[in-house]
């Protein structure tokens, strides 16, 4: 609450993952992706506020709304057991008096039930290769790893305890190419082959086209466009502006990067907030567009605009 202004962090995000499915969240840092993660496992400020509704199970009968959850039921049902988290800072949420093999056999042994020295041992080994967290550095406390084996911990931690949703806020970062390679197929695998949905926040776009099977675009505080990644990546690519210069930053591409900045979250003009930015914008734009067609521009490109 910036001078004592209480700030609209996200506004309308509507969205759903499946079993068996992965959703990837983009955009710039500080549009709101890691605050709407927070939300979801009730990790906010104690100032925050939230309204409306997150349900975890299925639209229909038996869904926990997230939202109007409280802490112990959170606490005792849903972080963990029913919502892995691989979060965005690892070295701040591993015990720091802690190795990372008796953090792995602690997880399996609350989570998963499963006793027994040799059995939490091979339990927590198998985690840690899951994502390839050297066997040697296993009795070692996190002060001794370096961002990215600190990095590699906290999923191997969020994987072991086997929830059948995971969310994962920039699991790659720190990681070289052939690590984020290794811990993306891992993710889709734990989608794939166990059924689990995944809501993986990233800005490494490259891993997103590897993993996701949708996209969702946030831009300050809002989901500006949600659509298939085999539309988004591919043909007829995406139909926000701010989606096209995403992709067009990227060295691959056109290696263009999007003039200006994203607004601050407490001083967003009225209208659509990427018009300062966008070279389609006109007088419309000082309206708020809405979400239409998986989209919410005033000027979204056509498919046969994209592929000329």
């Amino acid at each position: 609450m910036p001078g004592g202004r209480r700030v609209a962090a996200v506004t309308d995000a509507h969205f759903d993952v499946a079993a068996g499915e992965c959703l990837a969240l983009i955009g710039e840092s500080g549009c709101g992706k890691s605050v709407l993660a927070s939300a979801l496992l009730g990790l906010l400020p104690a100032n925050a506020q939230t309204a409306g509704e997150a349900r975890l199970g299925g639209p229909h009968g038996g869904a926990l709304d997230l939202l109007a959850a409280d802490e112990r039921t959170l606490a005792r049902t849903v972080r963990g057991r029913r919502i892995g988290l691989i979060p965005q800072s690892p070295a701040a949420h591993l015990t720091p008096v802690r190795t990372t093999r008796s953090q792995l056999a602690e997880t399996v042994a609350a989570l998963r039930g499963i006793r027994g020295r040799a059995a939490l041992r091979t339990a927590a080994e198998e985690a840690a290769a899951r994502a390839a967290f050297p066997a040697g550095h296993l009795d070692r406390h996190p002060h001794e790893l370096s961002g990215g084996l600190a990095q590699r911990a906290a999923t191997a931690l969020a994987l072991a305890g086997e929830a059948p949703v995971l969310l994962a806020d920039e699991p790659t970062t720190g990681l070289d190419r052939d690590l984020v390679e290794h811990t993306v197929d891992e993710l889709r695998r734990h989608v794939d082959e166990a059924g689990r949905a995944l809501l993986m926040i990233t800005h490494d776009l490259t891993a997103a086209a590897r993993i996701a099977d949708r996209v969702a675009v946030m831009y300050a505080g809002r989901i500006v466009e949600l659509t298939d990644a085999a539309r988004f990546f591919g043909a007829p690519g995406p139909r926000h502006p701010y989606s096209r210069g995403l992709l067009e930053a990227l060295p691959e591409r056109a290696f263009t990067p999007i003039p200006g900045m994203p607004p601050e979250l407490g001083d967003l003009p009225g209208g659509c907030a990427f018009a300062a930015r966008c070279a389609l914008a006109t007088g419309v734009c000082a309206e708020q567009p809405p979400m239409a067609g998986a989209v919410a521009c005033h000027h979204p490109h056509a498919p046969e605009e994209i592929r000329a």
